[in-house]
């Protein structure tokens, strides 16, 4: 297909986006379903414009969903505004943590008995596939920063961390697959994959992204300098705390969404604390001007007029909530162009999937049985209502995250029969998620908001 022909299907379809969004948002369809029947429809299913193989571009594959992951990862981290002290996060580390652990032992078990993969093989799937999607879950997600909402900051909290904790578990699978270093009885795993590389990769990331945004809080409070250029800040911070905690041989998926939280958390402590203005004795009153300060930054944000940003960027009392604002607005905007490019590719290698009648049972007990157990079994008597546990056992979606762990398994010497089988399992259902879940989630997250209001005003 020539760069003609790619340049307006794809400029058309940005549009067609750009002009129907609010009517999808009312809709029970999402925006990534229409993504996978542009993919499918270009490839050999259909006009044949494309032949996107596994197989042969899987080096290609892997690095675009990396990419698309990490925008995410760092978005997700820069809307948690809630305080680590906060309860809250409680939830999304019980998920990352215990709901994944189950997940990905019912998976595996599925997988040696039902599917007659080998051990290493059945834990390996479990790993792709545990992790919830950053990328396709912006619906059920926290709206803004200031959104306190369980449900939503659960699961925003838990596809930022889960596709760090769900790493380890890749590894295992290949190492008991011989394609991967786990030591004599797995004490390499769990010193250097487990203990090193997660708390390495969240101290990296903290560390860079409250260092990054101190300084330039520095620099544009003092000096009335560094303004401006603040998606320069945005993609330098992702690729600088990816780059440094994959060096040092740490997950750079946590390092980057830590740096986001790193960053949010400083605009936080430095909005309450302005220089010169003392601290703000209630709790009540911070909250206020934060959200004081982060409604100027906006307007300011979006003002035409370069001088009024820029005095507000350089303000002392609002600089903090203009510099996460403008960050967080244009990793938005780069993170759907994309979620358009991951999910394309996604339609495109379905005429390359290997359909296997297995492969539909297995996606009904993931997304019916596994997964609601395994968020039961995660939020076991936390302060979370049925509604909520029910939702967020609904919403374990699957998407760009778990193509990147196939796309990283497949390129470390998996075997390719054994590649076109799991790949079989996780395409079939990345589809079906995107399908069930994007027609789910306007309906339900409609009625859970009703249910909210109606609770608040009783």
């Amino acid at each position: 297909m020539e760069i003609a022909a790619w340049s307006a299907v794809v400029g058309l379809l940005l549009i067609v986006m750009a002009l129907g969004d609010s009517l999808l948002a009312r809709l029970p369809l999402s925006t990534s379903m229409l993504y996978l029947l542009v993919g499918a429809a270009v490839s050999p299913l259909w006009l044949g414009w494309t032949s996107l193989s596994p197989g042969s571009h899987a080096k290609a594959l892997e690095q675009l969903a990396e990419i698309v992951v990490l925008l995410s990862l760092f978005g997700s981290g820069l809307k948690m505004s809630t305080g680590l002290s906060d309860g809250r996060w409680l939830l999304p580390l019980r998920l990352a943590i215990i709901a994944m652990l189950v997940t990905v032992a019912l998976i595996a078990g599925v997988g040696v008995l039902a599917l007659g993969l080998p051990l290493g093989a059945a834990i390996l799937l479990g790993g792709i596939l545990a992790p919830t999607d950053p990328v396709l879950a912006s619906d059920v997600q926290v709206a803004e920063p200031g959104d306190r909402d369980r449900l939503r900051f659960a699961l925003t909290g838990e596809a930022g961390l889960n596709d760090g904790t769900a790493f380890p578990l890749v590894l295992l699978g290949l190492g008991l697959l011989g394609l991967h270093d786990i030591g004599a009885g797995g004490w390499r795993w769990l010193a250097v994959d487990v203990l090193w590389a997660v708390s390495g990769g969240v101290v990296i990331g903290a560390v860079l992204g409250t260092a990054v945004g101190q300084l330039v809080l520095y620099l544009r409070r003092t000096h009335k300098e560094a303004v401006g250029l603040d998606n320069f800040l945005a993609l330098g911070l992702v690729g600088l705390a990816y780059g440094a905690a994959s060096l040092a041989h740490a997950y750079g998926f946590l390092a980057v969404f830590a740096a986001g939280v790193a960053l949010r958390r400083l605009e936080q402590r430095a909005s309450t604390k302005a220089p010169g203005s003392g601290w703000v004795d209630a709790a009540s009153k911070g909250a206020v001007r934060r959200r004081r300060s982060a409604e100027i930054a906006a307007e300011a944000h979006a003002d035409p007029d370069a001088s009024h940003a820029e005095q507000v960027a350089t303000d002392p009392k609002h600089a903090p909530a203009f510099m996460a604002h403008a960050m967080l607005a244009f990793n938005e905007q780069i993170e759907r162009i994309g979620e358009v490019a991951a999910v394309m590719a996604v339609g495109m290698l379905l005429w390359a999937v290997e359909w296997r009648l297995a492969s539909w049972g297995f996606i009904a007990a993931l997304l019916l049985v596994i997964r609601p157990v395994s968020v039961a079994v995660g939020l076991f008597r936390s302060r979370t209502s049925g509604s909520q546990r029910g939702l967020i056992g609904w919403f374990g979606i699957r998407g760009i995250g778990s193509l990147y762990y196939l796309m990283y398994a497949t390129n470390h010497g998996l075997d390719r029969a054994l590649a076109a089988n799991l790949g079989a399992i996780v395409f079939s259902t990345v589809v079906v998620s995107i399908v069930v879940h994007g027609i789910s989630v306007t309906p339900l997250m409609a009625f859970y908001e009703r249910r909210k209001r109606s609770g608040a005003r009783a």
